[in-house]
């Protein structure tokens, strides 16, 4: 196969103290990859920040949302971007330092058999995650497991936001189709990319918790999970995903 065009996209919000230590780390993690920020117009200028990055660099790009519009749809954005430009693989990953980038390259070499390739916390029925709250950790192992209950997507990892997915992945899953764009976001593209016929493979990474800035988790992001999981359940029972 020939050498594949590997595009990490990176959404941010007040991120100005996470993004100048992440670009480099993943730039550093295979010489083939590139970076797109998109950014929700941040009020502490991650947005000019991630513009300047992208003049230093030229492995580094940058886009700028007129507000903050949600994870799922700055990573629609930042996938159609890349497919306009001839991106093979895409990356989805946090811009907060929690997913390791140098789990990058074994992850797109994965991606030469597998399409879809998990960053999974807890593939193998372990928890590798570091310094998160127990009361954090309860709600992520739960979710993974009520959306695999309810959607029956045989992914451990279920809502886990570090994955790779090849070009031919996301063309067919119609983007302009997803219903999630907050937690359920990562659950519904992984159902339907399996429903699809692209089964997912998960490999083990540590998942770590922020240093620095805020969380975006909040309650109003895991009550859309909880019952849009059903929402999906149901368009899937009547073949509408």
């Amino acid at each position: 196969m020939s050498e594949d065009r590997v595009l990490v996209v990176i959404p941010t919000y007040n991120e100005r103290d996470n993004l100048p230590r992440i670009v480099p780390m993943v730039l550093d993690s295979h010489p083939g990859v590139e970076i797109l920020v998109v950014d929700d117009n941040s009020p502490d200028g991650t947005g000019l920040l991630a513009a300047a990055l992208a003049r230093d660099n030229p492995r580094v790009h940058a886009l700028h949302r007129e507000g903050k519009g949600g994870l799922g749809a700055a990573y629609i954005t930042g996938f159609k971007w890349g497919m306009e430009r001839g991106y093979d693989l895409f990356f989805e990953m946090d811009a907060d330092l929690s997913h390791p980038p140098e789990r990058i390259p074994a992850m797109i070499q994965l991606s030469r058999s597998h399409p879809v390739v998990v960053g999974s916390r807890y593939v193998g029925r372990r928890v590798n995650v570091v310094n998160w709250p127990v009361t954090r950790l309860l709600i992520s192992i739960f979710g993974s497991v009520y959306a695999r209950a309810v959607t029956r997507v045989p992914v451990m990892d279920a809502t886990g936001g570090f994955n790779c997915w090849r070009r031919e992945v996301l063309e067919a899953v119609s983007l302009d189709r997803m219903q999630s764009n907050g937690y359920a976001f990562q659950i519904e593209l992984k159902l339907r990319a399996w429903r699809k016929g692209f089964e997912p493979v998960e490999i083990p990474i540590v998942f770590t918790e922020r240093e620095t800035g805020h969380s975006k988790m909040s309650k109003r992001i895991v009550l859309e999970a909880v019952w849009k999981v059903w929402k999906l359940r149901l368009l899937d029972l009547f073949g509408r995903l």
